[in-house]
């Protein structure tokens, strides 16, 4: 399987020539990239199936990358949109895949590892070569992936557009007298027909469920007066959406409207902050600050954003002590919530990507409170 989005051989062969001169940089003798959103994201290659023979990717500063495959894999590796940029070692089964990619390696380097590594590939290396030393690569190089170009910006773009639209279907249901599970079915399908071919969660969450931030769905029925989190994303064309807005059957309370204005102001205020150079706490900082100053601020039980790319959650979080500055091309989250335990929740969320004079959202929904039926 390739991966869908529309890049050529040169614009894989630029990331990975990006992806190796990081490396120097950060002190490491190469990168070895397991199957998963790094390699698809370098290469355009993703394995049809997981398996537990060793498939992975080489990066070593002024070295051509080479890809290790197993022989009966690489048929479809050599077809992966990035292959012509590659040069490929295979291996047959019975034979040891760890020696044939040592020679690769330097045997006193230390290497940055993508992160779902399997540890049975890890400790086989530093069994065969017991001087080199790994890190993390969500440590090593946490803005790998940060910084999109123009082409996965617009990628990024067309996915929160379809979460919007999924949005615009979803309020028109009936939610009173229905299970959470439904809501969920339905937003699920509406992601799908507007084009994710990945449903990565559907969070709806009724009454005193919207108090927990990551609850799912489950079989509560929602009922007339409730205020329902609905917190949904998942992949279009490679490339990750992630929107929550917080809606209420029946008119609303005093007391929600004015929470619900709180949330708003505060995600206002985070997106506000969002400018080249400020740091990524920042942001956290002006949403959580609103909250606090209206006597919340308990009660705001996470941070204020994450990345999103290739995946969902993925480097820079916004959230006090991440001095990481924002650079133009920089996608996340910016959705600050307040949860009354046993009562009910509000979140609002939008996906933002840094410009040069400030952010732009990718969401367009309105963030007012919206009532359904």
């Amino acid at each position: 399987m390739t991966a869908t989005a529309p890049f050529t051989a040169e614009d894989y062969r630029a990331r990975m020539e990006r992806a190796a001169r990081s490396a120097a940089e950060a002190g490491l003798a190469g990168l070895l990239v397991a199957p998963g959103p790094d390699l698809v994201w370098l290469t355009g290659y993703a394995p049809t199936a997981e398996t537990e023979r060793l498939t992975l990717l080489v990066l070593t500063p002024g070295q051509d990358p080479v890809l290790v495959v197993p022989a009966l894999e690489a048929p479809d590796a050599a077809h992966a949109p990035g292959a012509p940029a590659l040069s490929f070692r295979d291996w047959t089964d019975g034979k040891d895949p760890y020696a044939a990619t040592a020679s690769l390696l330097d045997p006193r380097g230390r290497f940055g590892v993508s992160d779902n590594a399997w540890a049975l590939h890890l400790l086989a290396f530093q069994k065969a070569l017991p001087g080199t030393a790994y890190a993390a690569l969500t440590d090593a190089l946490p803005m790998l992936r940060a910084v999109k170009d123009a082409a996965e910006l617009e990628l990024m773009a067309a996915a929160g557009a379809a979460a919007d639209a999924a949005f615009e279907g979803v309020r028109a249901v009936r939610f009173a007298g229905r299970r959470e599970s439904e809501v969920g079915a339905d937003l699920a399908r509406l992601l799908r027909e507007h084009g994710h071919q990945q449903v990565d969660f559907t969070i709806v969450g009724s009454g005193p469920n919207g108090a927990n931030p990551h609850h799912e769905m489950g079989e509560r029925v929602i009922e007339d007066g409730d205020m329902v989190v609905l917190d949904f994303g998942g992949l279009k064309d490679g490339y990750g959406s992630d929107t929550t807005r917080t809606v209420h059957v029946g008119e609303p309370t005093d007391e929600e409207r004015r929470v619900h204005d709180i949330v708003r102001e505060a995600q206002e205020a985070g997106f506000r902050a969002v400018r080249p150079g400020a740091a990524c706490q920042d942001v956290d900082r002006a949403a959580r600050e609103v909250i606090a100053d209206a006597g919340y601020g308990e009660y705001f039980i996470h941070r204020t954003g994450h990345g999103i790319g290739v995946t969902t959650h993925e480097p820079p979080y916004m959230i006090e002590g991440e001095r990481q500055p924002l650079v133009p091309g920089m996608c996340f989250s910016v959705e600050p919530g307040i949860y009354l335990p046993g009562r009910f929740g509000v979140r609002i969320e939008d996906i933002v990507t840094v410009t040069e004079d400030g952010g732009r959202r990718l969401n367009r929904t309105e963030r007012e409170l919206v009532i359904v039926r």
